[in-house]
């Protein structure tokens, strides 16, 4: 994907990434300032989260959700889902800024997009944040199961993240088995968590990272992982290592430091720069798992939500992510191209089949 100039006008912007639709959302009676971006609808309505976060400025928050919201587009395509990308911003501190109100109005500009978008939880939002949007708008996922809804979805998500580092282990060392194998999980919020566990029933050394020492701490106990400071987790000789917090952690410094085989985690937007550091990944023979690939399990589960299907297919659907990785690293390895430009022509691809579908009668 290409990386945006902050400078570009809106209209610049939007023509880089090719989105279809960016509606910015102001209400002064609730303090709310948002922006949704619709970036493709080719294969269904735009799915995506609503994010809630503090931004340095308007700029910050309206590259974050095109990049995100086109992502959402290949994720989607890539998983086999019959949705478009779409995705949410709300300028604000989900600790002090969330209301009920706010919130609400929120949903109401959701509904007056008609279904062409539908919002589900991401960073600073959760299931009852849903919940009050869903009060304006059905075209909303991820609501509590004592409502209908799907509810948490970050198990489901360190699911098709651990199922995208089975993938890659079996591509390098021809077993998929993870035992006796040291994988560093960065950040252990939600996801991280519930990553830590799966990789400690199969028996792998886990070391965790995390800003927050109290959680860490805890995480570290509860699970027999080893706790190591965010400063010396690239200096660590391991098998993998999986980003499961913010973006960009993949760079020209931290590649230049990286003693790992396999980068493989649950964070969008790992690479700072894709063409430049998947390339660079590519030619110092570091594995890297596209995030859009291998984080799938979250959207997954609000498309259940939406089809109405059982655990159980949900449960299939997020192992095929599996077979999804291994399909983008073998397009890398048969063409000798990075595995994010494989993966984005593969998902490229399945968007420009079903437009000629859709283009017919």
């Amino acid at each position: 994907m290409p990386t945006l100039n902050p400078d570009d006008s809106i209209f610049n912007q939007l023509e880089t990434f090719g989105h279809k639709k960016v509606v910015f959302c102001s209400d002064p009676d609730t303090g709310l300032k948002a922006i949704i971006a619709i970036h493709d609808t080719t294969l269904g309505p735009a799915l995506g989260g609503t994010r809630m976060w503090a931004y340095r400025n308007e700029t910050d928050a309206l590259h974050d959700v095109l990049r995100l919201s086109k992502s959402m587009t290949y994720k989607s395509a890539i998983a086999g889902l019959n949705l478009g990308g779409g995705k949410a911003v709300i300028i604000g501190d989900s600790r002090k800024d969330k209301t009920e109100a706010l919130l609400r109005k929120f949903g109401r500009f959701i509904k007056n997009l008609n279904g062409e978008f539908i919002t589900a939880v991401d960073v600073g939002t959760n299931p009852k944040d849903m919940e009050y949007i869903k009060m304006e708008t059905q075209h909303v996922m991820g609501v509590p199961e004592s409502i209908g809804g799907s509810g948490d979805p970050t198990p489901i998500a360190a699911l098709g993240v651990f199922m995208g580092i089975k993938a890659c282990v079996k591509e390098l060392y021809g077993s998929d088995a993870l035992t006796g194998k040291t994988i560093i999980v960065q950040g252990i919020g939600h996801v991280g968590e519930n990553l830590v566990k799966l990789l400690r029933d199969e028996n792998a050394k886990v070391y965790i990272s995390d800003i927050n020492d109290e959680l860490l701490g805890q995480v570290a106990k509860k699970y027999g992982a080893e706790a190591v400071s965010t400063n010396s987790i690239f200096d660590i000789d391991a098998d993998i290592y999986a980003p499961c917090a913010l973006g960009a952690t993949v760079n020209t410094q931290t590649i230049k430091k990286l003693k790992c085989a396999i980068i493989a985690g649950s964070a969008n937007n790992q690479l700072e720069d894709e063409e430049i550091h998947g390339q660079m990944l590519l030619e110092k023979g570091v594995l890297f798992a596209p995030d859009y690939v291998i984080n799938a399990g979250g959207i997954i589960n609000c498309y259940s939500e939406l089809m109405g299907f059982s655990k159980k297919r949900t449960m299939q659907l997020t192992e095929n992510i599996y077979e999804a990785t291994r399909n983008v690293l073998k397009l890398s390895k048969a063409e000798n191209i990075s595995t994010i430009v494989a993966a984005n022509k593969i998902a490229e691809k399945r968007i420009s089949d079903i437009k000629k579908v859709k283009s017919t009668y």
